[in-house]
């Protein structure tokens, strides 16, 4: 179940607000839901990094919008602290990675069931994320039903949960610079599951970020073209 709340924003002629999520275990959470004027192509989560569904994850489900999806964008920290935005200062940078360390993978798939259910009024659901997000984005295209594609941006922690079997197609993104997550990581995703698309940039982790140094909008540019294709393929 899904209700919304006060708060709004306003990008362009997409109008996001913040709405209530509950789990199947009983538990609410916050999420962000932003969704298109006229034809609407289908659902999509939105899974955010280590730093709360901040500004950069609210303007990311806003260009999915405008590209035709109804958006959910699940508040995935709110079974530990409420609310959560950081930035990309390094006390902030340490605040995320200290709330990651105490939200459990299971509750997590569980909030994000409730975002996909929420996302299904618009027909069939594809999840991307990044980051933290994108190892979710993965995990949840083998243990999340209802998903038709999952795209994973940077997921450090693909590469160690690659035994179980993908219930829908699945595409990947990763910079060759990526200090997190080294190639040979890549290699062992490619190896376990060669249906998988993957896609390897000149450029570092994060370089889908428009707020972070780390910022590359050539890699940003063609890995988003690719994602829209795959989506309009497959949901």
């Amino acid at each position: 179940m899904a209700r919304p709340l006060i708060r709004r924003f306003m990008i362009g002629n997409i109008m996001g607000h913040s709405i209530q999520l509950t789990a199947k275990d009983g538990v609410e959470i916050g999420a962000y839901e932003s969704a298109p004027e006229g034809t609407v192509r289908g659902g999509l989560v939105v899974v955010q990094e280590i730093f709360g569904v901040n500004h950069h994850i609210r303007d990311v489900a806003d260009d999915f919008a405008h590209a035709g999806y109804h958006v959910i964008a699940p508040a995935l920290f709110d079974r530990v602290a409420r609310d959560t935005e950081l930035g990309y200062d390094t006390d902030d940078v340490e605040k995320g990675v200290a709330l990651r360390a105490r939200t459990q993978l299971d509750a997590a798939l569980l909030d994000i069931g409730a975002a996909v259910g929420a996302a299904a009024q618009a027909g069939r659901v594809g999840i991307v994320g990044y980051c933290w997000g994108g190892t979710l984005a993965y995990a949840c295209a083998a243990r999340v039903e209802g998903l038709a594609a999952a795209v994973g941006y940077y997921g450090s922690g693909i590469a160690g949960m690659l035994s179980g079997q993908l219930l829908c197609p699945v595409m990947l993104h990763f910079g060759d610079q990526d200090k997190s997550i080294p190639l040979t990581d890549v290699e062992k995703i490619r190896r376990a599951h060669p249906d998988v698309a993957i896609h390897i940039y000149p450029a570092g982790h994060a370089f889908n970020n428009t707020e972070r140094p780390s910022y590359n909008p050539a890699a940003a540019d063609l890995a988003r073209q690719r994602t829209l294709e795959f989506f309009a393929e497959h949901i």
